[in-house]
């Protein structure tokens, strides 16, 4: 159980972020809702929280902001006095073939999935080291493994995000903070219900189990990882993938 507990979920408006505030929420911890473009899916996942019983808030910040990422977790400190659990969900995609991809598409990938990674960790793990204690979870992916053609901007922001994992594991290890990642495969959400119908058979093909995964099956890794139970596990990466890493 999380009772106590105060978790913030970056990029939780909507997708697998909304399932791990949800499952964060019904173990107990008040979850802050990080989002930056949609305030009404941001609401709506609140009030999802809020009717399961339990308790949710939002801030809006870009985290490939330095300075805004700084203000939020300021902000947070004083409004709360500690953070426990730090989720870093936010990213996006620009697919397209090295050949054609644009700078700015690369850029802006790499700002938000790798970079905004950075920027919360930097800001909130100060908290975490005078508390002696915190757990920070970084959402990887199945791609920043093993690579997917057409995703380059994606994936090497990705297996940034590992890298990242397992040095700020180091780092932090002596205060009592674990730093783990969780690297989904292909996940039923908004972002895959846009694939054909040929591109889903193909990547079912790619996954022993035959099936995409849940976003609950992500976000119940989260909830252990956050937990009492993992406090000897850190520097992992944890692929929830069907099989595909094997």
């Amino acid at each position: 159980m999380l009772n106590g507990k105060v978790a913030l979920v970056t990029g939780a408006g909507r997708g697998i972020g909304r399932e791990i505030a949800r499952t964060l929420a019904r173990e107990g911890a008040a979850v802050i809702i990080n989002y930056n473009g949609s305030r009404e899916r941001a609401e709506e996942a609140k009030r999802m929280i809020e009717e399961e019983g339990g308790q949710a808030s939002l801030y809006q910040c870009n985290v490939s902001d330095f300075a805004a990422c700084e203000a939020m977790a300021r902000d947070l400190i004083k409004e709360y006095g500690h953070i426990d659990i730090l989720v870093n969900n936010a990213g996006i995609t620009r697919d397209g073939l090295i050949m054609k991809m644009k700078e700015e598409d690369f850029d802006a990938v790499l700002d938000i999935n790798l970079k905004g990674t950075f920027n919360t960790i930097r800001h909130f793990s100060r908290q975490m080291l005078k508390q002696k204690s915190g757990r920070i979870i970084n959402i990887s992916s199945v791609s920043g493994i093993l690579g997917n053609a057409g995703q380059a901007n994606y994936a090497a922001s990705k297996a940034g995000v590992i890298g990242l994992t397992k040095t700020m594991a180091r780092e932090l290890a002596s205060r009592g903070i674990t730093v783990n990642a969780v690297a989904p495969g292909f996940v039923d959400t908004e972002m895959t219900k846009v694939l054909s119908d040929e591109v889903k058979e193909a990547a079912c093909k790619q996954i022993p189990l035959g099936r995409f995964g849940q976003p609950s099956d992500i976000a119940e890794m989260v909830a252990f990882l956050a937990s009492e139970k993992a406090a000897y596990i850190t520097g992992q990466v944890i692929s929830v993938d069907g099989g595909m890493n094997m």
